[in-house]
């Protein structure tokens, strides 16, 4: 029976409903291990290059720069190459093995795509390595940006046909709910970041003197991929679940779709070159998002947090008013920016303060549990993690504006602190789920999540 389950072909449903409890404990059992298998390799994957190509790259560039006490003294080529690692070889390994590990569960009638998603992690692990090795090393890079940018794009496109054909059979009777819009607007985000990226690797093989875009390209670039493709992800994972985990009232669904509209157009202004009224567009946006998911209002019951650190909620709050801050500072940036301070602080207020915290959040909430139910391996970690990103975060965004724009010389010296504070922290959440997934028991086995199955079983199974 559990081979079966692994296979590709679905049980027809009538036998399906036939099967007996114990037949359907072995499936859900099955389904339960192989998707957690498929998680673990990508979030593993994924903190891989989180660390090593990615923040690791991203210190060693910030040492440099403070070293020399110039913003111009590291190649370009060598920061989009720490930026490309860090949000599609991090977070883009997290949205895709959290793709094929959830979605599927919603046809509980249906196996894992468990061979789709090893396929789909070749792939996507190939080609974001191959773009970092093109980024870093001068050795046939014409040759291989073009194929990473296929491969990734390929990738997702895969991913996204199969997880497609797991949709419920009543999705097309059912009303949408807002998050899911705000799912379709993020996907829709990353899909156009890739087909952009891919126009991107053609265009520089072909013209290019290095595999470095051009500074106007890469600031338009920097909008699609962080407010287009990663920010509304959050939106939708905040909408759905953030009301539970924080004990809130439920989120203001016309104000979140106000939000996910006004801030898709700030991204159009961005990318256009309408750089002021982007500005006025991401403020608004973020602010009708957090109104919208009542981020700073009370909470009305006890937040979710068992087995989490009880600074959770606290982290949480504070990522969002992070992203408001970075909105804040890029409309600064378009003011007063002389030398790429404010613009630079602006963006790493957005990607480690509000988007690296959501992920040192809620991942250490969600990921245990996907990976085959098992318990965070330590909150005292977590919560170590979550503070060390945070203060190292207040004091990059200070001292880059401080120093970049030359208002402070002994600001210089406090960006390789920053640098190693944020190391630390990521590291941190790096160790606490590789210590989870190895050291901590998976509960799967006696406990297989079968919900899903029960829905589609017999009155006498249920």
């Amino acid at each position: 029976m559990i081979s079966k389950v692994q296979g590709e072909s679905p049980p027809e449903p009538a036998s399906f409903r036939s099967l007996s409890p114990a037949a359907i404990m072995d499936i859900a059992r099955a389904r339960e291990q192989a998707l957690a298998r498929v998680l673990m390799a990508y979030v593993s994957t994924g903190l891989i290059f989180m660390l090593l190509p990615g923040t690791f790259l991203g210190v060693w560039n910030l040492l440099q720069i403070s070293g020399r006490e110039s913003a111009g003294s590291v190649s370009p080529a060598w920061l989009q190459a720490h930026g490309h690692a860090q949000i599609f070889g991090w977070i883009g390994s997290f949205i895709i093995g959290i793709g094929f590990h959830s979605i599927p569960k919603r046809r509980g009638d249906q196996p894992p795509p468990t061979r789709a998603a090893w396929i789909c992690w070749v792939g996507w692990t190939t080609g974001v390595a191959m773009r970092w090795t093109a980024n870093i090393y001068p050795w046939h890079w014409q040759t291989l940006l073009p194929v990473s940018g296929v491969l990734e794009l390929g990738a997702f496109l895969f991913f996204f046909a199969t997880v497609s054909r797991h949709r419920p059979e009543d999705a097309g009777q059912k009303k949408l709910e807002p998050w899911i819009w705000a799912v379709i607007a993020a996907s829709s985000g990353f899909f156009l970041a890739l087909a952009a990226n891919l126009a991107a690797c053609f265009w520089l093989a072909w013209r290019g003197s290095s595999p470095a875009l051009p500074h106007v390209l890469d600031q338009r670039y920097l909008a699609l991929i962080t407010w287009g493709f990663l920010v509304p992800f959050i939106w939708a994972f905040s909408a759905r679940w953030m009301h539970i985990f924080l004990g809130l009232r439920p989120t203001r669904t016309p104000l979140l779709a106000a939000a996910v509209a006004v801030n898709f157009a700030g991204v159009a202004s961005a990318i256009f070159g309408g750089e002021k009224l982007a500005a006025i567009l991401l403020i608004a946006g973020a602010g009708l998002a957090i109104a919208a998911m009542r981020m700073f209002e009370p909470a009305i019951r006890e937040p979710k947090i068992r087995g989490l650190h009880a600074s959770f909620p606290y982290f949480v709050r504070l990522a969002y008013a992070w992203m408001l801050i970075a909105a804040l500072l890029e409309a600064a940036a378009v003011r007063w920016d002389t030398s790429g301070g404010f613009w630079g602080a602006s963006r790493h207020a957005l990607t480690v303060g509000f988007i690296a915290m959501m992920v040192l959040c809620v991942g250490q909430r969600i990921l245990p549990a996907f990976a085959g139910m098992r318990l965070l391996w330590s909150t005292r970690l977590m919560f170590a993690g979550l503070l060390l990103l945070g203060v190292g975060c207040v004091l990059r965004v200070s001292s880059e504006v401080l120093a970049y724009q030359e208002y402070a010389g002994w600001a210089w010296s406090v960006l390789p602190i920053s640098a190693v504070l944020e190391l630390l922290g990521v590291t941190s959440f790096a160790v606490n789920i590789f210590g989870t997934f190895i050291l901590q028991p998976s509960h799967a086995v006696r406990q297989p999540m079968t919900i899903e199955l029960e829905q589609h079983a017999s009155p006498q199974v249920r």
